[in-house]
């Protein structure tokens, strides 16, 4: 059963992104400061308001920085995000942010499970082991296999 932990909870890591627009829509630039937390080139859960997404954290062409491009709503869209719905440009839209405004990651499980919010709200995450890494390297396997 997964724990219900606040965003000011202790075991939460909070990093302050900045939403920069793009050609494309939206994205959240992450400082290089924070790499350590968020692992660059995979897909992690990303819960907003409540609904647990998906992501592909992207490495900058250029410095350590690294970037949120888009939320999906399968982790085989935030690989190949095509013409899928991009829920992070809904997001920030409906939360009104401004380009160059902050938005708050919060760290629930490294590697695994973060949350978008805004700067002075509180959300509330279920918060649980991430799967066992055999096993989601077999399934990151068949993955890419399907890919061929």
């Amino acid at each position: 059963m997964a724990d219900r932990v606040s965003s000011d909870h202790p075991s939460v890591r909070t990093i302050r992104s900045t939403c920069t627009e793009t050609a494309t829509g939206v994205r959240l630039e992450i400082p290089a400061d924070d790499r350590d937390v968020v692992p660059a080139e995979e897909v992690v859960r990303v819960v907003l308001d409540g609904e647990e997404l998906f992501a592909r954290i992207e490495r900058a062409l250029t410095g350590d920085d690294l970037s949120i491009p888009g939320i999906y709503e399968t982790p085989d869209l935030a690989r190949k995000p095509g013409g899928a719905s991009d829920r992070l440009r809904e997001w920030i839209a409906d939360h009104d942010i401004a380009t160059g405004g902050s938005v708050l990651v919060d760290v629930v499980e490294p590697d695994f499970l973060y949350g978008l919010r805004e700067p002075g709200a509180t959300a509330y995450y279920d918060a649980y082991e991430p799967p066992n890494k055999s096993l989601s390297d077999i399934a990151s396997d068949l993955e890419r296999d399907d890919e061929s």
